[in-house]
């Protein structure tokens, strides 16, 4: 039997760190996908204060992957 999947990207973002942002990105996903089986992360940025040079912000951008569905 062959299975398909089909992967959506979502950016999440985070006060704490990138691996807060990848959750709550999984987070949003979870609320009206089912399925999910994976996700892989394909970018990790940061926003940096201008005034204390420090990191204000962390986001990731995942690809998220889940089964589809099928009506037989």
């Amino acid at each position: 039997m062959s299975r398909v999947a089909k992967i959506i990207a979502i950016v999440g973002s985070s006060e704490k760190g990138w691996s807060e942002a990848a959750q709550v990105a999984l987070d949003e996903a979870h609320k009206t996908v089912h399925g999910i089986t994976g996700l892989e992360v394909t970018d990790m940025t940061a926003k940096v204060d201008s005034q204390t040079g420090k990191i204000s912000s962390y986001r990731v951008t995942v690809k998220i992957a889940f089964g589809v569905e099928h009506s037989d």
